[in-house]
């Protein structure tokens, strides 16, 4: 319970943990930063990790000199292209090889890998791209791509192509617009909004898919 109540506090006052965080780390708050996209991009057992708010929270902060934007903007980027790369392989090496009774194997099962892959094969490499916008999504996305035997080849173009656009636009969102003050004097309740957000279009696709059933 104390760690998922630590780990809302992080989402929420992101704001304050980075100060936190930038004060006892110094320079090596970029390796932090790159860990924690990494992890949440990377690894399918982490998809709570903040990503969006993390992003939109660090471009506020580097408008105000404590991070470097064009670095920011670089480690973002290296630790989101490389944190798919990594999901899709564990996805090809294991994810034909879940156990069925697992947490894992009920939301990541043979039924929903073909649907997967079916759904890859027809919209192509845009979902990778549209899943880096939604949280959870964004994780799981890589990792049944490489489970259903999406071509590599074309993954990466796409993984690529979906980092720049993610990192870019919430980093630069935060720089932009992070410090005004209507924003930094209601930060929580922003990144309430960018989080709501987020996984507004999952929740339509849901919703719309229980009432077609």
């Amino acid at each position: 319970m104390t760690i998922i109540q630590n780990l809302i506090s992080f989402i929420l006052h992101i704001d304050q943990h980075l100060i936190d965080i930038i004060r006892i780390f110094g320079g090596w708050s970029y390796a932090i930063l790159f860990l924690i996209v990494f992890v949440e991009t990377g690894i399918v057992i982490f998809p709570f990790l903040p990503g969006d708010s993390l992003l939109f929270a660090s471009g506020a902060f580097a408008a105000m000199g404590a991070f470097n934007i064009v670095l920011l903007i670089i480690v973002f980027f290296i630790a989101a292209v490389i944190g798919d790369t990594v999901n899709y392989h564990i996805g090809k090496k294991i994810g034909t090889s879940i156990p069925p009774n697992s947490w894992l194997g009920k939301v990541i099962n043979k039924e929903k890998m073909e649907k997967a892959e079916e759904f890859f094969n027809k919209h192509g490499g845009k979902t990778i791209i549209i899943a880096r916008f939604m949280p959870f999504i964004r994780t799981f996305a890589p990792f049944v791509a490489g489970a259903s035997h999406m071509n590599y080849r074309y993954f990466i173009i796409y993984n690529v192509a979906g980092a720049g656009l993610w990192v870019g636009l919430c980093t630069m969102l935060g720089y932009l617009f992070g410090n005004i003050r209507i924003i930094k004097n209601n930060f929580s309740t922003v990144i309430l909004i960018i989080i709501f957000l987020s996984v507004l279009p999952a929740l339509i696709a849901y919703i719309k898919n229980r009432l077609a059933k």
